[in-house]
């Protein structure tokens, strides 16, 4: 079974969720520790991670809108469906908004990005030798170092809520929210949208 049906989701679904979330969390964690460590050894990894996680989110987004939205496992109100709704979409939209303002951050910033040891885009040096980087958009880096800074506290924030919101439905609603991303079968008890 490869579509997801109203009482399970796909192993594509299921699997995107958990790899996506995995390397996010990763690149987010990775990404907080180089800037406040200052361990610029680590940034060629945070950058081919993000460029597959890219990838990865691109692909989940074409699969989540041939699949459509899942359907909630519960009658919940209105307030919960439209915090989960948002919540999805600021996760999805983070999937996307963080790899390309890193990538235009970086590009703009004459560091260049590579992934996995592949040049995408080259670094801009100065007559300083191979570490003297010169900013090929001062202004568009600082832009992009704003918006990749600011999405990632808002992902941070997001996947707290995400993880209460599933705790929530996990044990005080009792209901297969959970095991559903698991990719068990479920009941789905009658929803209204």
């Amino acid at each position: 079974m490869n579509n997801d049906t109203r009482s399970k989701l796909s192993r594509t679904t299921v699997r995107l969720h958990w790899l996506i979330a995995f390397l996010m969390i990763m690149l987010l964690a990775s990404g907080l520790y180089i800037s406040t460590t200052e361990t610029f050894a680590l940034m060629p990894w945070h950058k081919s991670f993000g460029v597959l996680v890219f990838g990865f989110a691109v692909f989940r987004i074409i699969w989540r809108i041939k699949q459509g939205w899942p359907e909630h496992v519960g009658n919940y109100s209105r307030m919960e469906r439209i915090l989960s709704k948002a919540t999805h979409w600021i996760l999805i939209s983070g999937t996307i908004i963080m790899p390309v303002s890193g990538f235009m951050m970086s590009a703009m910033g004459g560091y260049g990005v590579a992934a996995f040891g592949i040049e995408l885009f080259p670094t801009n040096t100065g007559p300083g030798g191979p570490f003297d980087f010169v900013a090929i958009n001062e202004n568009l880096n600082s832009i992009m170092r704003s918006v990749h800074s600011l999405a990632g506290d808002l992902i941070l924030i997001t996947v707290a809520l995400h993880t209460i919101g599933a705790l929530k439905h996990h044990l005080m609603d009792k209901d297969a929210t959970i095991r559903r991303m698991l990719g068990a079968e479920t009941h789905i008890r009658s929803t209204y949208e």
